[in-house]
């Protein structure tokens, strides 16, 4: 059972976070601006969906037995509320910075954490080059 759980949240977060991207490339700005509240909203939802499918990733292969984060000198442990926290202060602080170092990826963990940082590193252009294409394609009203 606890196998068929981690391809569930595996899976589901795999999901969540495609069709979080797809929504990004997909919503365009309301005629006449160039950026919306709407696409900046749309832009905290996908980084909001990210983190916590890479968290939901963290922490499924952490109860799976594969040790995928180092807090200080060993494995992380505690209550499932501080295992929380600290998914998600990483997969937060790896998708918006560079790390701070207080938790450490290791093993399939750090393949895990490249690809999340690459999404980090790419939001931000994907947001501005959607809105680019946008504003060139669209009709010229006089």
């Amino acid at each position: 059972m606890g196998t068929f759980l981690l391809w569930c949240v595996t899976i589901t977060s795999i999901l969540g976070i495609a069709m979080s991207l797809l929504l990004l490339i997909r919503n365009q700005p309301p005629q006449g601006r160039r950026v919306s509240l709407r696409n900046f909203l749309v832009l905290l939802l996908v980084y909001a969906t990210v983190i916590t499918g890479f968290g939901c990733l963290y922490l499924s292969l952490h109860f799976k037995g594969y040790p995928v984060l180092l807090e200080g000198s060993g494995r992380m442990s505690g209550s499932l509320v501080h295992l929380i926290e600290d998914v998600m202060y990483f997969s937060a602080v790896t998708i918006l910075t560079v790390g701070y170092g207080d938790i450490i990826p290791q093993g399939i963990g750090r393949w895990i954490a490249m690809i999340e940082a690459l999404i980090g590193y790419l939001l931000p252009a994907a947001f501005v080059v959607t809105t680019v294409i946008y504003n060139e394609n669209k009709p010229n009203r006089l």
